[in-house]
């Protein structure tokens, strides 16, 4: 379905084919295309129950048994009896590959990517222009009156024609900053300009993007195991799209029915619909941002906790794992052996190999808290550091009546770019709030917040994980809120643990006067040469 709604923004730099605004409708006019959504089965086991059933009899079998082996009585009988018991790793092994299509970014923050138990490939809204305005429209039967309808598709519409108006404002700036980051003259090889203008047209559409509603539609490829997706069918109600979930694992367990009906339908496994949350008194949003934001000082990541003894027991179990005596083996120098990449080949190592080193294991006794505070676009990218797991909020009990959004240092520099960008946050939250008064479910309202909408979470991680994210989001390709937050982590574990800290930062860092490249970004190098004065290199861009 598409709807036209006419939209004032001019239609910004031209797009490749592929990414062109539809041709329909008189010039000036977005297109809101929506669908419903689509889930492919790329790649699954062949046998995904009786491999489970055959895996369960391996366990109590002098050999292996394999699919083929399988009775109906064992299917029966070993199947009830593993998963009414919670013996449910015999569930796992099977995985499941889909293509997901036609899918919000809301679902994805708030369902699919709220659990660690996954992989996903999603489009990146940072790399990819957004030129067609594809996003979820709750469907008809939800909406009270025609004229909701018409408010929350004609916001959306509006949305996209602020993105394309901010990419043009934002290109010049960014191509001006990055020329002279790369010294770009008039003398410049053809190549150089060419790289520095398609860069800058990717840096002024991904921060263009925090204009977009969390509406909008993405694709990828997401896999999963068997048990992982019995779950998600069980929680389907558990996140803020709850409509849209029951929509997309429908999907995805039709498609494993066509394949192996029995896998899902031999359980009694009904989704859970009264959930505790959903019994909780209306919160004042507006307050509890207040609140929180007051501790943060001004922070976008304060650090609220931490292993106080951290350097002396991670020492203890470095000499636990190697049998050293505190004699043998001190504390600085048990950090030292674990932490400097000039003595530790693991750290330079871009294959994330922590757990399996014995030696590093040592790191996951030392925890860090922070509470922070990122825009929603920037904490969907977040939270695919799985091993550091955060409490995010639902936003239907955290809903705020003002507007509550963060704005990118790209932004803040241009008055033309910011007057346009808090025109679209005022729009978008009158357009929420106005949906709300009309009495339009708080689910469906939400779609209309923007990518810059705050987030408030409280994140916890050991050394040892915090430590590869680190690493990664403090290379100034990261995006800059993970960027921003993870330099300040850092700076607050230097505070409290000076010798910790004094071997975090990114990979060029880390490797400079050890080994070459120093750079691990290869074609994407920053053009800084950030490793002569880390952590004080200012980021420009």
């Amino acid at each position: 379905m598409s709807t036209s709604f006419s939209a004032s923004a001019p239609p910004g730099p031209p797009t490749s084919d592929k990414d062109s605004v539809p041709s329909a409708g008189t010039p000036g006019e977005i297109i809101v295309e929506s669908a419903a959504p689509r889930a492919t089965l790329r790649s699954y086991f062949a046998k995904p129950y009786d491999s489970a059933i055959a895996a369960a009899r391996s366990c109590y079998a002098t050999r292996l048994i394999g699919p083929e082996e399988i009775t109906d009585k064992q299917r029966l009988t070993i199947g009830a009896a593993t998963f009414y018991a919670g013996h449910h790793t015999v569930f796992q092994h099977a995985h499941f590959e889909f293509g997901l299509e036609n899918i919000s970014r809301q679902l994805v923050w708030s369902f699919l990517h709220a659990h660690p138990f996954y992989n996903s490939e999603q489009q990146s809204q940072r790399y990819v222009r957004q030129g067609h305005a594809r996003a979820y429209v709750p469907p008809e039967s939800l909406f009270f009156d025609a004229a909701a309808r018409a408010i929350y598709e004609k916001a959306v519409a509006r949305a996209w024609g602020n993105y394309r108006e901010l990419t043009a404002l934002l290109d010049p700036d960014a191509r001006a900053i990055l020329g002279d980051i790369w010294h770009l003259g008039p003398m410049s090889h053809a190549k150089r300009r060419e790289k520095v203008e398609r860069q800058a047209e990717k840096r002024a559409f991904e921060v263009a993007r925090y204009v977009l509603p969390v509406a909008a539609f993405t694709t990828m490829v997401h896999t999963l195991s068997g048990i992982v997706l019995y779950r998600l069918w069980r929680m389907q109600a558990a996140s803020d799209a709850p409509t849209e979930a029951r929509a997309v694992i429908g999907e995805m367990v039709a498609r494993v029915r066509e394949v192996d009906a029995q896998f899902l339908d031999r359980f009694d496994n009904e989704p859970l619909e009264d959930l505790p949350e959903w019994n909780l008194p209306a919160a004042d949003g507006d307050a509890f941002a207040r609140e929180f934001d007051a501790q943060l000082h001004g922070q976008t990541s304060k650090l609220i906790d931490f292993s106080a003894r951290a350097p002396e027991v991670m020492a203890e179990a470095y000499r636990a794992v190697v049998g050293l005596t505190r004699e043998a083996c001190s504390d600085a120098e048990a950090l030292d052996r674990m932490l400097n990449p000039a003595r530790n080949p693991y750290r330079l190592q871009t294959l994330n190999i922590g757990v399996h080193a014995p030696m590093m294991r040592a790191l996951q006794h030392a925890n860090y808290t922070f509470a922070k505070k990122i825009s929603h676009t920037a904490d969907s990218q977040d939270q695919r550091h799985r091993l550091v797991p955060g409490s995010r909020p639902l936003l239907v009990l955290s809903d705020t009546r003002q507007p509550d959004y963060i704005v990118p240092m790209l932004v803040r520099s241009n008055p033309r770019a910011l007057e346009v960008y808090e025109r679209a946050m005022a729009d978008a939250w009158a357009a929420k709030n106005e949906l709300l008064d009309r009495g339009v479910p708080r689910e469906f309202a939400l779609y209309l917040l923007p990518n810059a909408k705050a987030i408030r979470l409280v994140e916890t991680g050991s050394l040892l994980h915090l430590m590869h994210k680190w690493t990664m989001r403090t290379c100034f390709n990261a995006q800059e809120e993970i960027y921003q937050s993870s330099m300040e982590e850092v700076e607050q574990v230097r505070s409290v643990h000076p010798a910790i800290a004094r071997y975090m930062g990114p990979p060029c860092h880390l490797r400079a006067g050890i080994t070459t490249p120093i750079c691990t970004e290869g074609s994407h190098f920053c053009g800084v040469k950030v490793w002569l004065d880390f952590p004080n290199t200012p980021r420009r861009i």
